[in-house]
This record gives C-alpha cells, sequence and structure tokens, in this order.
C-alpha cells in the first residue's frame, strides 16, 4: 500500500505561535484582519502568491515601534510541514524568482520563509516602510511532538528587498517589548559585505532591464497614441508622483486617480499636483521646477490621455502599469542609472539614423563608473560633464563620491553634510534635448536629489562654466570631466571636450568616444587641447561595447588638464578590445544572455584604472601586447590610436611549428595518393581488393555487437571550462573534438565509438567527454581492439550515410537495431578476417611512408 501523505500540522503551528504573541503582549492581527490602511493596500495591491491579481494575507502580522521611533512591519506565514521552512537558491538566497525573473509561485506557495518575504516586498513596493521583518515557520509531529523551525529575515532596502537571514531562532520572543529594542540594534548593525551587495545589486539591474521590456512592449503594444516622448514623461510623472516625501508628501497611490472629468479633478491635474508638491519640498530652484511642471503639463493634461472610457482614463491605466512593473525597483534605492536603462528601452522602438542612434546611446554603468575612476574622483571632486543624456555618468560619480567620504569620514553628521555637498553643488551636468533632460532630473532625484546644477542648456553656446542655481553666478570649480559625447556633433564630440576642459585649471578627464576622433578626423580639436592637458592613456575599447544600439568604434582618452602635452610625454596606449565580457543582441533574450562574464571582467576593469595610474607593473589579465608606452606629436593630433609593435622576428618554436604543418600536409596527401604515387606497390593492394571481396558476409545489430550504448550530456559552448579532457560533439572537423575541458561530467572509456546525430563515426582510443549530440558505443565484457573498431566504424558510416539530418536526427536510444554489414563466421563477426585486413591496410599505408621518408632522406642528402 502507498505512503499516505502526511496531513499538515499547520493549524497547531499558528496555534503555537499565536500563543506566544499573546503572551508577548504583541498587538497582532490574524489572516483576515485590517493592520492598517497602507500595509492592507499594499497587500492587496501585489501579485498573490499564486499569480492572482492581489488578495495577500499572512497568516500573522503586527506593526512595533522601538525605541527610535521606527515602525517595524512583522509578517509571518505558517506551514505545516517537514522541510517546508525556505526554498534557496545556488547563492543561498530566498528563490522567489525564475531564471527568466518570472514569480516562482511554487515557492512563494509552498515554503513558509519565501511567502513571509513575498509579502514582505509588497511592503517595499507600495509603502513607506524601509525595513520589514518576514518570519517563515513551519512543523511536524514527531512521535505526537510539536517540532518547530523558524526563520526569520530582513527585507529591506538596504538588501534591495532580497532579503537577509537573521541569526538562529526556537521561538519569538525578540518581538516582545522588552527584547525588541536589542532586536532592532542587532538588525540595525547586520551588514552585507560589498560582495554581497554587488550581487544582490546586479541581480536587480538585470531584473530592470527585464520589467522595463515588459513595460515598454505592453505600453508600446496596447496604449495607442502616445509619443516617444509621451512615454518618457508619463514614466518620468509617474515616478515623481509615487516617490513621496514622508512626513511631507504622500505617495501618490492608484486609488487617487479618480477618472472623472470634473475641473481640476482629471488624474492628469492630480498627478501634476503631486509632481509640484514633490519637486516644491524637495527645495529645488523656482525656475526650475516651473520648466519641469511645464513640459510635463501638456503630456499629463491632453484630452485623450484624461477620457474616461470603461470607467478609466488611458493615463490612470499606464500609471498602474508603471507602478506594478517598476516601483519595486525605484523605491528600494538602486544606485543605478535607472533612467538610463529607461531611456535606451523607450528609445530602442525608434527608427533613428545610424547617426542619430550613436547620439542617443546612454553609457553602459560598468563603463560610467570605468570613466569616473579614470578621472580619479573622490568625494573632494567636482564633476561636470557637458552631454549628460540621463545623468548615467553623473549618478556614476555621485556613487563614487559618497563612498569615498563613507570610508573617511566617521561621523555620522558630518557624512550627511557632506553628501549634501556633494549633492548641491559638486555636480554639474548639461543636456540640451528636452525629453532627455527630463530623465536626467528623474535619475538625480532618484538616486539622492543631486539635480539643482542639471541644467537643459546647450553646453557649447550659452553656458559659461557657472552655477546656475545655489551658487548662481559663481564659476564651477570642475575638477574632473566626464563624457560620452553625441559622435555627430565637430570632431566627433572633440568639440565638447576641448570647450569644457578650457574651463578647467586643474583635475582629469576622461571621454569616451568614436575612435577616429584619435585618427584624423578631429586633428584640429586635438592639437588645441594639447595645448592645456596632457593625452595620459589611450584606451581601445570593445567593438561590441554597444551592441544592438550602435554601430561605432569607440576610445577612452584620459587626461590631466592644467599642463601642455610635451612631445616627450609618455602615452599608455592600452587595447582593452578583450574585457571579459561577452555580448550579443538576441531581443527577447535576458540581460544575463546579453551580457555575460566570460574571463574575470570586474577584475579586468579594476586593472584597467590600475594601469593609467600606475603603469605595466599592475599586468595581470591583460597581457604585455595589449599595453605599450609610446609618445605622441602634439602638433600631429592624429596618432591617438597606437598599437603596440608587433614582433616579427622568427622563433624556432615557429620554424618548427612550420615545418610539422608542412610534413603533415604532405604525409596526408602520399596516404590519399597511395599506389598511384608508387606504382610498385601497386600490386599488393589489388591481391588486397580481390581476397576482400571473397568475404562472407552478414547484418549485425549495434546492440549486439557493443553491451554499453550510451547518449552524452549537454553542456553548452559557453559553459565549456578549459581543462585536458577531449569533448566531443557533432561534426566531422577534428573527428568532432571541439576542445579540451574540465567541467564535472561523465568520462566515456577508450576504445570506443562514437555516432553523432548526423551518424557520423569515429574510433576513440583515449578517454572523452561528449555532448549529448554524440551516441558512445563500447563493451566492457569481451573489449574490441583498435584495429576492429576501425573495421567497425567504418561500415557503420558506409550504412548510416546520408540516412540522419537536422530534420531526423540519429539518438543512441533509436540506434540498438541498426544493423551493419561484417564479415562473418559461423554466424559471429569474423574478427580474424577483419584484423588482417586492417593489419594488411596499415602495412601497405606504412609502405607509402617509408618510401615517402626515403625520398625524403635523398633529398636531404642524408
Amino acid at each position: 500500500m502507498a505512503n499516505k501523505t502526511p496531513q499538515s500540522v499547520e493549524p497547531n503551528v499558528a496555534d503555537k505561535v499565536n500563543g506566544w504573541l499573546k503572551s508577548y503582549g504583541v498587538d497582532y492581527k490574524l489572516e483576515q484582519e485590517p493592520l492598517n490602511h497602507e500595509i492592507d493596500a499594499a497587500l492587496d495591491e501585489y501579485y498573490s502568491k499564486r499569480g492572482g491579481a492581489g488578495g495577500n494575507r499572512p497568516d500573522a502580522k503586527a506593526l512595533i515601534q522601538d525605541a527610535r521611533n521606527e515602525y517595524w512591519p512583522i509578517l509571518i506565514e505558517y506551514k505545516g510541514y517537514k522541510n517546508k521552512l525556505e526554498k534557496l537558491d545556488p547563492r543561498g538566497r530566498i528563490e522567489n524568482r525564475k531564471k527568466d525573473n518570472t514569480p516562482h509561485y511554487a515557492n512563494i506557495n509552498g515554503y513558509a520563509a519565501n511567502g513571509a518575504v513575498h509579502y514582505a516586498n509588497a511592503l517595499l513596493h507600495y509603502t513607506a516602510y524601509s525595513n520589514i521583518i518576514a518570519i517563515g515557520v513551519t512543523g511536524y509531529k514527531d512521535n505526537d511532538n510539536l517540532k518547530l523551525e523558524i526563520a526569520v529575515y530582513l527585507v529591506s532596502k538596504s538588501n534591495f528587498g532580497v532579503g537577509q537571514r537573521l541569526g538562529t531562532y526556537s521561538d519569538l520572543s525578540f518581538l516582545k517589548q522588552t527584547r525588541f529594542d536589542e532586536f532592532t540594534e542587532y538588525v540595525h548593525n547586520q551588514q552585507l559585505s560589498p560582495s554581497e551587495i554587488d550581487n544582490i545589486r546586479a541581480q536587480r539591474e538585470r531584473e530592470i532591464d527585464e520589467s522595463l521590456i515588459k513595460l515598454n512592449n505592453d505600453i508600446y503594444q496596447n496604449e495607442k497614441g502616445l509619443s516617444e516622448n509621451d512615454r518618457v514623461y508619463l514614466v518620468a510623472a509617474s515616478i515623481i508622483a509615487t516617490l513621496g516625501v514622508p512626513g511631507k508628501v504622500a505617495p501618490l497611490e492608484k486609488a487617487d486617480l479618480k477618472s472623472i472629468n470634473e475641473p481640476g479633478g482629471t488624474d492628469g491635474e492630480i498627478v501634476l499636483r503631486k509632481v509640484n508638491s514633490f519637486l516644491m519640498q524637495k527645495a529645488l530652484p523656482t525656475e526650475k521646477r516651473k520648466m519641469i511642471v511645464r513640459t510635463l503639463k501638456n503630456t499629463l493634461t491632453a484630452e485623450n490621455l484624461n477620457m474616461v472610457n470603461n470607467g478609466e482614463t488611458q493615463l490612470k491605466r499606464v500609471f498602474s502599469k508603471i507602478v506594478d512593473d517598476l516601483g519595486i525597483y525605484y523605491k528600494i534605492g538602486l544606485t543605478t542609472d535607472f533612467t538610463g536603462k529607461l531611456f535606451n528601452e523607450m528609445y530602442s522602438w525608434l527608427g533613428f539614423t545610424q547617426d542619430k542612434l550613436n547620439d542617443v546611446v546612454l553609457t553602459p554603468s560598468y563603463v560610467a563608473k570605468l570613466l569616473v575612476r579614470l578621472a580619479r574622483v573622490d568625494r573632494n571632486s567636482y564633476v561636470w560633464d557637458f552631454a549628460t543624456g540621463s545623468a548615467g555618468l553623473l549618478v556614476a560619480a555621485m556613487n563614487e563620491m559618497m563612498n569615498d567620504a563613507k570610508h573617511y569620514i566617521e561621523s555620522p553628521d558630518e557624512l550627511e553634510i557632506k553628501y549634501a555637498e556633494i549633492k548641491s553643488s559638486q555636480l554639474l551636468g548639461l543636456e540640451l534635448l528636452p525629453s532627455v533632460y527630463m530623465l536626467a532630473v528623474l535619475n538625480m532625484i532618484m538616486m539622492g536629489d543631486g539635480s539643482a546644477n542639471v541644467l537643459n542648456a546647450d553646453s557649447l553656446t550659452n553656458f559659461r562654466g557657472d552655477y546656475e542655481y545655489g551658487n548662481k553666478g559663481k564659476p564651477f570649480p570642475a575638477t574632473a570631466f566626464v563624457l560620452n559625447p553625441p559622435y555627430s556633433a565637430e570632431g566627433n564630440g572633440m568639440i565638447f571636450v576641448e570647450r569644457a576642459l578650457s574651463m578647467m585649471n586643474k583635475g582629469y578627464a576622461a571621454v569616451i568616444i568614436q575612435n577616429s576622433a584619435g585618427s584624423g578626423k578631429a586633428a584640429e580639436y586635438n592639437k588645441r587641447v594639447l595645448k592645456q592637458s596632457k593625452l595620459l592613456a589611450s584606451i581601445k575599447m570593445p567593438a561590441d561595447l554597444f551592441i544592438g544600439k550602435s554601430s561605432v568604434h569607440t576610445q577612452i582618452y584620459v587626461f590631466r588638464v592644467g599642463e601642455a602635452h610635451e612631445p616627450d610625454d609618455v602615452v599608455k596606449f592600452i587595447d582593452f578590445s578583450k574585457d571579459g565580457y561577452k555580448r550579443t543582441n538576441r531581443r527577447k533574450a535576458r540581460s544575463t544572455v546579453n551580457l555575460r562574464n566570460v574571463d574575470h571582467a570586474p577584475e579586468r576593469y579594476a586593472e584597467l584604472v590600475d594601469l593609467v595610474k600606475f603603469g605595466s607593473k599592475k599586468l595581470c589579465y591583460l597581457t604585455a601586447q595589449d599595453y605599450f608606452e609610446g609618445v605622441i606629436d602634439p602638433l600631429s593630433g592624429s596618432d591617438w590610436n597606437q598599437a603596440a609593435p608587433a614582433d616579427i622576428r622568427l622563433t624556432y618554436s615557429m620554424l618548427e611549428s612550420s615545418v610539422t604543418d608542412h610534413l603533415s600536409w604532405e604525409l596526408s596527401s602520399v596516404l590519399k595518393q597511395g599506389a598511384g604515387r608508387y606504382p610498385e606497390l601497386r600490386r599488393r593492394s589489388a591481391l588486397l581488393t580481390e581476397e576482400f571481396s571473397d568475404l562472407s558476409w552478414a547484418s549485425f545489430k549495434l546492440g549486439d555487437l557493443f553491451d554499453h550504448i550510451e547518449q552524452g550530456q549537454r553542456l553548452k559552448k559557453d559553459d565549456q571550462i578549459p581543462g585536458d579532457i577531449p569533448f566531443v560533439m557533432s561534426g566531422t572537423t577534428n573527428t568532432g573534438v571541439v576542445g579540451y575541458i574540465s567541467n564535472p561530467l561523465v568520462v566515456f572509456p577508450s576504445n570506443s565509438i562514437t555516432i553523432d546525430i548526423f551518424g557520423n563515426a569515429f574510433v576513440r582510443e583515449y578517454e572523452f567527454g561528449a555532448g549529448d549530440d554524440t551516441g558512445v558505443y563500447w563493451n566492457e565484457g569481451v573489449a574490441y581492439t583498435r584495429r576492429a573498431l576501425i573495421f567497425i566504424a567504418a561500415s557503420i558510416n558506409r550504412a548510416l550515410r546520408g540516412r540522419f539530418s537536422f530534420g531526423n536526427k540519429l539518438r543512441s536510444s533509436r540506434s540498438f537495431d541498426l544493423p551493419i554489414m561484417l564479415p562473418c563466421k559461423e554466424g559471429s563477426p569474423d574478427l580474424d578476417s577483419i584484423e588482417r585486413f586492417i593489419s594488411a591496410i596499415e602495412s601497405e599505408q606504412t609502405g607509402y611512408i617509408e618510401q615517402y621518408i626515403s625520398e625524403l632522406d635523398s633529398n636531404l642528402g642524408f
């Protein structure tokens, strides 16, 4: 009789834990009871554990205040089975999302801690709470004794909503008022390591990419009548309206949009008022606030967007999609160029000309970070960007400055003052296009409001280098310049470099630009730049850096500002075309597919910065051929893209390899020509052919010839780790050996035959691995000799030729009954004859080789 599924003890678990909560004096609420409007609305709004629309109901919940007057939502989920506490991914994190970034509903619904973390993310998404305690409790009966398992997680902005395991607990007594302050102090002191934070941030950034694609596809396909600018402005306005200012401006909720035609009460007017209130509380300069509101007003108050249809306006529908798809990401405080990602996705639908497409592409976040570090940005830098786009470079600079400040300033009060100074007065960006400027302002607001001096202005004509706000009229004391200019501008964009550096007295600059700027297209600009700035480094970037967005080849130029370049000044020329990343351009692929770290990419980027600062002694992942120190002519301006001189001297090993290749070709030719090249051996070949035709033959099935027939295992090329195990896949080139690996996989024995999906058979006289497009055939009982395997493989090739293709692949499981013809004696393969003929043919072939060697010796005079 089959074992019965054990009965859930969830009611016992709930009774036990709820009893604890009551004894602790915790004012808890059960599943159907309200806690407060904000939390209840968030749980109602968030997608459910089974994938439906809302209706989340934690088994127990509470709201507890600590000594700092901070309120902590406590969300508890119960399960009644053993091993149903938590489901973790390979990195040890709660696994609530699948590899394709879709919710993992089976885990969310099936495991206590996963469900609790899911509820906590609802609060991060739709409320102002930034720290939530998620608790999973499961239980089972052991000899009628109830056994409990408990997992306690912090879900917060600091861990980007992924969740952080907190200690080991046997009860929930830390929720007692007398112990809660000690517990929250402990929680505040728990910090993720920098590498953990980077990994989680990278994961969340990949999710952002996928969510933006989903959102834009939805709006593009289902929301007609919206121009690209309308989409950008709607996203910007929706995000600003839902950010809120604690204690001053409540975040706009979907329920606040009533979809009515009442004058002053349309959905667009409600959003616009909330945006204005937010900007006023953020103390943006009046002129700037009015300009932003004026820019958004035309879109938000458009009649078609505010027309009520089936009880809802298009504006509310789009607003809801934006909040639902993106809210969790911009509310958890990601320090990333969020709107840069948004910009690239929104504009990917537009039919730009190639030049225009090149102009609107924004800098990848890892390249932005590189430029900032090459420009030596620290907490005391004053950084500007003359073509700021969505402000991605300024975001990277702000992050670098604040991290440096945190490292050096111990006083929390002093650190807050420094942060405010960085955001308000140490960053300046200029952007001419109004729609892109709006994204830049939004980006800086989301990253902590460093938007004060992001200006909608032409940096080439009406900007004199002064502050526009705050210190209005005073010169901006720039010490670092970062730039990814529009490449269609004069000198491929070097006109921006010349103007910015001419306004600086000292500091560093790092510019990524079309590489033709350094080889002649911008010679006149370059010569003028070198009169007051030294070129320190010229870095060749990967050709596919902007794959899918732009086709330009780029170079990074690094300058020290304020010193003229002398003819003998050393320039570091670095070939960084192999940066460790593999890029593809698959529209529907996850970002993890389109950008993959295949060879220590982060380490290579860190090494590049060190090479520019300290020289060749920092070479590690890059080679000596990638790094070259040379000089340029300051009066040329066309010699900035140099490469290391090639070493053209012939070495003995090169010569040896060349001779080996030639002799291999000669020997191959000798064996193919055979008796035709050496007529004196023709009689022997004729006798073998005649004797072969007299053999007795019979049909034998592969399943009778081999006691082991197995299929290889799937291992994609991108996942193969270099090693010394031959790896066989389908094909005839190099007998199907595609490389040598060290992956942990089945190693097949020597003296085997492989047959691929197309019917190609080869003998393997060595241990090897095989892909899932290859079958392996061998015997353990009575092993065939090498010569027998050669004969059998030849017969297999004859029998299977032309029978299999991509549309009709051969699998080992289908091959057991496949017949081949072999010499036969008394109903069994005639192995003696097989051995004799292979031996004779080998002897004949050896004779050809011996004759060839004899001729070679004679020609050499030996």
